[in-house]
Formats: structure tokens, C-alpha cells, sequence
């Protein structure tokens, strides 16, 4: 009878492994952003008009979210603490808890000829929304040839 040298055990270990070492160095696009450690995910678009900048953070209150812009640099800051998970966490073991809790922090530095003081944020389903305006002098227009 054929018997193997090594105990199933040590190949599905060696598996996990692998899989992890292949998450560490993996940089594809994914439901977190474009690295997996990355939270919250964003997406920044451009128009002639305006940047438009969409951080996806559910579950969070909009008044613990700062928004700030300095010298041409978005910063989104905030906290998300989930007391329903450590709750229930008393109560039963969790073996896969792919949430984000804590702090984070993320950085978008916008081109030179945004307006700041037009800059508005608005906060709905989850979704923070922030535009950022061109000023008139950058926007694109037609001359006409007399």
C-alpha cells in the first residue's frame, strides 16, 4: 500500500502559506483598493471643470470624517470602530474578519489649478463626495479668429 512521507497537514499549510505570501506582494485592483491594506477606497476623476473625488466609507459617521486641503493636498482622516463586531466576539470565536477597524488616513494631491475655496464634501449611502472646481482662468475655451 502506496503511504506518503508527509502528512496532508504540512501541503495544505505550505498552501495557506503561499496564498499569503502571494497577497503580500499582490498589487491588483480588488472590493479594497489597489492594495489590500488600502482603507478607504477611492476613486479620483477629472473634468475640464472639476476633480471629483469618491471615498467609500459606509458605516461611518460623516462628523467623525476631516476632510482637509493644504497646498494642494486632499486628507481624508478618520476612525471606524466596530462595536457590533466586539460584541459579538464575547459570544463567538471569529475565524475570518476581513472589516477594517481603526484609524486611517488617506492622501490625494490635486493639480495647481484647483479653486479651494469652492471645494465642497457631501456625505450619502456611504459614499463621501468631494468636488474640487477648476479655477475660471484654467478652464478651456474657444477663441475666435477675426
Amino acid at each position: 500500500m502506496y503511504r506518503s512521507l508527509f502528512s496532508r497537514e504540512i501541503f495544505s499549510e505550505l498552501d495557506r502559506l503561499q496564498r499569503y505570501a502571494n497577497q503580500a506582494f499582490d498589487i491588483s485592483p480588488s472590493i479594497r483598493g489597489l492594495l489590500n491594506n488600502r482603507f478607504p477606497a477611492i476613486n479620483v476623476g477629472t473634468s475640464p471643470q472639476a476633480v471629483e473625488v469618491q471615498c467609500f466609507v459606509p458605516g461611518i459617521d460623516p462628523d467623525k470624517l476631516d476632510v482637509k486641503l493644504e497646498k494642494g493636498v486632499l486628507s481624508i482622516v478618520g476612525e471606524r470602530n466596530d462595536e457590533a463586531r466586539r460584541d459579538a466576539s464575547a459570544k463567538a470565536n471569529i475565524h475570518i474578519g476581513e472589516r477594517f477597524n481603526g484609524r486611517f488616513h488617506r492622501v490625494v494631491t490635486l493639480p495647481d489649478d484647483i479653486d479651494g475655496n469652492r471645494v465642497t464634501a457631501t456625505y450619502r449611502d456611504g459614499v463621501l463626495r468631494i468636488n474640487a472646481p477648476r479655477r475660471e482662468a484654467a478652464q478651456p475655451r474657444r477663441i475666435t479668429i477675426q
